[in-house]
């Protein structure tokens, strides 16, 4: 079988290439290529269909895909006869092909700053990339089994911010002359991500820019990408650098991995992301799932004859009685005290005087409402006796009793623990904006909150409120003001995910006595599943005061930590011989 996507000339047949292709297909698809060709790019294999003798060949390989790979079949031009050959076992590939003829490609106006392009060079490189693949739900890539780039392999390349040296995003290329003798001298895209708490605007554009061109100045015609169809914001991108639909057709093995493509969306689609990384990893574990209600992240696992219960990370294995402790954040100063652990200074917020008393005796303070999640209601580092009226006021909106504590400074640190062991730990940083010296604050503003929704599956976006306004306020701007190239501005004072904030694991280096006064707290509340904010100097050093306990942590916040993992093994002991 061969198929190459045809441009204007190949559609009114004159190409020659294109003319012996046909003549090629008429005859049943003999191959161009002496032997079929595949690739293997660290997650699996990508199969050239049109190298394939014919039907029953391709066949045969895409079923010797190995457990936990994902091997994909492209350019196949007659997919019904290889899934005649094993109807139950290869589905069709509901995603797009798309492709760029470089002749329709224009540079872009406005370069990017903040950030440089380069090839992953060595070993910490790949664990930069494979975390942020694993974070964005993608298969890491096993570098000893990569194709050497001498022999047809892909190159993977990276964005590096300047400023912290992070990785922020990856992306892939395959020169399909050097891979498989392309007569039509083509190039395709694979595993684009973007790090989904990165501020810096337009890094998976600039990724997609660079391959092209890379292929462009090698005097390559052409870029193919596969796409999901409803994924319409990569579409749109696409769309607007110049890609057009491709006739073409992808294969897949039904596996795990692939489930979701070929059963199509059911109940569990609909589940935010913190419900859906504990789902998937129970289906990894062979457990049984009941989706009960979508909207609320509630479903039940079952396996044998033990039968849970679970919103999201909170399950029946947590106590009412702890749970009060957590979302009373009054019964938690109390519980933390009496286990000795350090903690600002409460009171519950009175009358004037009262509360301008607690201020004059500490001189800033932070306003929340006894009940309350998602940093809703929250104001941090109020100085004056009228910002602290106005936020009790907006807090009040969450809960009509409102507490007041003693601010103090630091970074934002949240601690998992599950069963009494710490799991993942990492820094928490308000939502910020980066300025590019033409756009405004709310469209920067604006432009971010897209990008963190839609890393997030929605549960993350910087609220335009009056909090956002008063952050912007007290350092000197406000919607309408042009940041300058560069530099970079806090819009939020608290550092909680669902209002935009970012976080960066910190997991590896936490300080010992972090770790024993997190499992001292969890023990305080019982609690066999809770996160943990604290206010730190630094995560290798022992400084710290508790901030409050969640009793429904957001674990797919913590990725690549295995987090689920834990989750799982803490619900259903005997799953993990399973898993």
């Amino acid at each position: 079988m061969r198929t190459i996507a045809l441009n204007q000339r190949l559609v009114r047949g004159q190409s020659p290439s294109y003319q012996r292709l046909q003549a090629q297909l008429a005859e049943g698809g003999t191959a161009l290529c002496s032997q079929p060709r595949s690739i293997h790019c660290g997650w699996g294999r990508l199969l050239i269909g049109h190298t394939y003798p014919d039907a029953a060949a391709l066949t045969a390989d895409l079923l010797a895909e190995q457990p936990g790979q994902r091997d994909i079949a492209l350019y196949v031009a007659a997919p019904q006869l290889v899934l005649a050959h094993a109807p139950q076992q290869l589905f069709l590939d509901p995603c797009d092909t798309l492709r760029l003829w470089f002749t329709d490609y224009r540079p872009a106006h406005h370069t990017h700053r903040g950030f440089n392009i380069r090839r992953v060079q060595n070993a910490a490189d790949w664990a930069a990339v494979n975390r942020l693949y694993l974070q964005r739900g993608m298969l890491p890539v096993s570098v000893e089994q990569l194709t050497p780039l001498e022999d047809g392999g892909p190159s993977y390349w990276l964005a590096e911010d300047d400023t912290s040296g992070a990785v922020i995003g990856s992306i892939m290329g395959l020169n399909h002359v050097k891979a498989f003798n392309d007569p039509e001298a083509g190039s395709s895209l694979w595993c684009l991500a973007v790090d989904p708490h990165c501020p810096r605007p337009g890094v998976g554009e600039v990724l997609v820019r660079h391959l092209i061109e890379h292929y462009l100045s090698r005097t390559l015609n052409y870029l193919d990408l596969s796409v999901l169809h409803d994924n319409l914001q990569a579409r749109a991108l696409y769309t607007k650098l110049g890609f057009r639909d491709l006739q073409t057709f992808t294969l897949k093995r039904k596996n795990g991995i692939n489930q979701a493509l070929f059963l199509g969306p059911g109940p569990e689609a609909e589940l935010n992301p913190y419900a859906r990384i504990i789902v998937d990893e129970a289906h990894r574990r062979g457990i049984e799932v009941q989706v009960d209600d979508a909207a609320a992240g509630l479903f039940t696992l079952t396996q044998g004859g033990r039968r849970i219960r679970c919103r999201e990370s909170l399950s029946d294995l947590t106590s009412a009685v702890s749970m009060t402790l957590c979302q009373d954040k009054r019964l938690t100063h109390r519980a933390f005290a009496r286990a000795g652990l350090q903690q600002p200074a409460q009171c519950l917020a009175g009358d004037a005087e009262s509360n301008a008393a607690f201020l004059a005796e500490h001189g800033r303070l932070v306003v929340k409402p006894v009940d309350g999640e998602q940093g809703q209601g929250v104001a941090v580092d109020l100085t004056s006796l009228a910002e602290v009226t106005a936020a009790i006021e907006r807090a009040q909106a969450f809960d009509s009793r409102v507490l007041l504590e003693s601010f103090h400074t630091g970074q934002d640190l949240r601690v998992l623990v599950i069963g009494f062991a710490v799991v993942a730990a990492a820094i928490r940083r308000p939502a910020e904006v980066i300025g590019d010296g033409r756009n405004s604050i709310h469209a920067l503003i604006a432009g971010q909150s897209r990008r963190r929704q839609a890393a997030t599956g929605g549960e993350s976006q910087i609220p335009l409120d009056a909090e956002t306004l008063r952050t912007l306020t007290a350092a000197g701007y406000d919607y309408q003001s042009v940041l300058p190239a560069g530099e970079r501005l806090a819009v939020r004072k608290t550092a909680n995910l669902h209002t935009g904030g970012t976080l960066q694991d910190v997991t590896a280096i936490l300080h010992p006595q972090l770790r024993e006064a997190a499992i001292s707290a969890a023990r305080a509340l019982d609690m066999p599943m809770v996160g943990l904010d604290l206010l730190v100097q630094a995560a290798d050093q022992p400084e710290h005061v508790f901030i409050e306990a969640n009793e429904r942590a957001g674990l797919a916040n913590h990725q690549p930590q295995p987090v689920a993992e834990r989750f799982l093994d803490l619900l259903f002991p005997l799953s993990q011989a399973l898993g």
